[in-house]
């Protein structure tokens, strides 16, 4: 039987991400953010952008982990799963803080993401045939040997450090109607949505996920934790199979909407930031304007903010999809 979900209490707070902010490490902290004419012009919205690309692990992950890590100590020894980046995140967090890391990640993941993984000294394990039976791998061995398992969505840290964008977006001058966030696991979007839902409620928090990886949409909108038994999706960042129950409960009461976005439309989002950003998103770093593609004939006169949240793209991607012949 499904299970219900429950309203999230107080697991994160506002207070407790302005704490991230002050710990987190600097290198991920105070990207730049700006509402971009070109794109303004190209969607028909004036949007602002976020942009968490241009970092050493290409992702606003480091925020998260960089938060969590504080909290260990050397010589720890921790398992995860990850798509790739927030297993980079966590290994270039561990890597500094003297902390072991296995990350178990499907034997389809991203090639760029776990040769970046290793180098940052994390031990890759490829398991499964998704991130989901990834992750259920970690989960049994992390039980069986006694080794600390962390779950993106579910360990509050890593919601409370991306939740540190929004303190950033609200200390900017540029003011925004409504945002758009990318939705895979959740801590993304829980983190931005718990503050700025605290700080400045009257702005519209949107999550986004894949049309093929719908699980937590359909999970938030029926209040019931709903698996799907496939996930076919290229943005392997928000590709999921099963919730997360903790933070699809951090979601309830913080979110306005969350809407889904076809791979074509993230390819689409993908070639418009080149051309008129001139950075490079994978198709989950760009399911955020994407949305905003979709939503734009009813935002006229708005402004609209979206997170460009990762940046991981192997040689091939970047010609199949922001190659000469897709140029806008």
């Amino acid at each position: 039987m499904p299970h219900r979900l429950t309203p999230s209490g107080s697991r994160l707070s506002a207070e407790r991400i302005e704490a991230a902010a002050r710990v987190i490490d600097p290198v991920f902290l105070h990207t730049p953010q700006y509402i971009s004419g070109a794109l303004s012009e190209a969607i028909g919205v004036q949007t602002l952008i976020k942009v968490e690309t241009l970092n050493p692990i290409r992702s606003f992950k480091g925020r998260g982990t960089s938060w969590f890590a504080a909290s260990l100590e050397p010589g720890e020894r921790v398992i995860t799963a990850s798509a790739g980046n927030f297993g980079q995140g966590l290994a270039y967090a561990c890597r500094l803080r003297g902390v072991e890391l296995t990350v178990y990640s499907s034997v389809h993941a991203n090639p760029l993401k776990v040769a970046r993984m290793r180098a940052l000294g994390a031990t890759v394990i490829q398991h499964g045939e998704d991130f989901d039976a990834a992750k259920l791998e970690a989960k049994r061995v992390a039980a069986s040997g006694g080794i600390r398992m962390v779950e993106d969505g579910r360990e509050p840290r890593l919601s409370e450090g991306a939740g540190t964008i929004a303190v950033e977006l609200l200390a900017g001058e540029e003011r925004f109607d409504t945002i758009f966030v990318p939705l895979g696991n959740g801590a993304l979007l829980g983190g931005i949505a718990s503050y700025l839902k605290a700080k400045s409620p009257v702005i519209r928090v949107i999550g986004v996920a894949a049309r093929g990886a719908p699980c937590m949409e359909r999970s938030w909108r029926a209040g019931l934790l709903i698996e799907t038994p496939t996930m076919t999706t290229i943005a392997d960042g928000i590709g999921t199979r099963v919730p997360v129950a903790e933070a699809l409960a951090d979601l309830r009461g913080t979110i306005d909407d969350i809407v889904l976005v076809e791979d074509a439309r993230m390819i689409e989002a993908m070639r418009l930031a080149h051309v008129h950003t001139g950075i490079v998103l994978e198709p989950s770093g760009a399911a955020g304007l994407a949305a905003l593609l979709d939503a734009a004939p009813s935002l006229h006169g708005h402004v609209a903010a979206t997170v460009l949240c990762g940046g991981n793209l192997t040689a091939q991607q970047m010609g199949d999809w922001l190659g000469p012949d897709h140029a806008a």
